[in-house]
């Protein structure tokens, strides 16, 4: 999953960032609405985790531009004001969901990961496919019910082959959702990585190359 925060304070955004990391996102981080505008304008996220008090662009006039945009990326609003009247403005502006600082980070977690599943079609809270059970909240993995121990990249990976029912995900597709912006987009990091969710999985292989095009389950 591609998330993008976007908070002004700097060491909440970082703690944010890194947190969502260990739990195998992707996270790209900004600190003003105006380099948001420029992030939703250039890569595919799944979730914006936006604070509303914001320099440059205020955060209720970023989230207005994802929404007229038709994008399916969905958003969560973050702002100290904890009031009724500002939760119910901040829905009025199409955020998905608003969450009031101070927050517990695993309630964000949780609902970072149900707007995730709301980007597309519906998908379950866990994913399965040819003996592969997948349950993002638990960070675990089972093939025919044993347990597979996955770094978060693999884990990533391995989510986005899943969410995709079977269709090919292109390696572009793969740095996309979960690498972050600093990855260098020439590296064979997907392949490498690729390489050892097969091995982990085990035999017979599930994870199949499609020549041109990519790989599917």
């Amino acid at each position: 999953m591609r998330v993008l925060v976007v908070e002004d304070e700097q060491l909440l955004a970082e703690a944010v960032a890194t947190g969502l990391r260990r739990e195998a996102m992707a996270v790209d981080v900004v600190y003003d609405g105006e380099a948001a505008l420029e992030r939703v304008g250039v890569n595919d996220y799944d979730v914006v985790v936006l604070d509303r008090d914001l320099p440059l662009v205020h955060g209720d006039d970023v989230c207005r531009a994802v929404v007229d945009s038709g994008l399916p990326t969905r958003v969560i609003m973050l702002t100290a004001a904890g009031d009724i009247s500002d939760r119910v403005e901040g829905l009025e502006l199409g955020a998905d969901d608003y969450l009031p600082k101070p927050f517990a980070f695993s309630e964000l977690v949780a609902r970072v990961r149900a707007l995730g599943r709301r980007t597309t079609t519906a998908l379950p809270p866990v994913l399965e496919r040819a003996g592969i059970s997948l349950d993002p909240g638990r960070r675990e993995v089972t093939r025919d019910g044993h347990p597979v121990q996955l770094a978060p990249k693999e884990f990533a990976v391995l989510e986005v082959l899943l969410r995709s029912n079977g269709g090919v995900v292109s390696a572009e597709q793969l740095l996309e959702k979960a690498w972050d912006e600093n990855t260098d987009p020439f590296t064979n990091v997907v392949r490498v990585t690729v390489m050892t969710l097969r091995r982990k999985l085990g035999e017979p292989a599930v994870i199949v190359t499609v020549p041109g095009s990519g790989y599917r389950i």
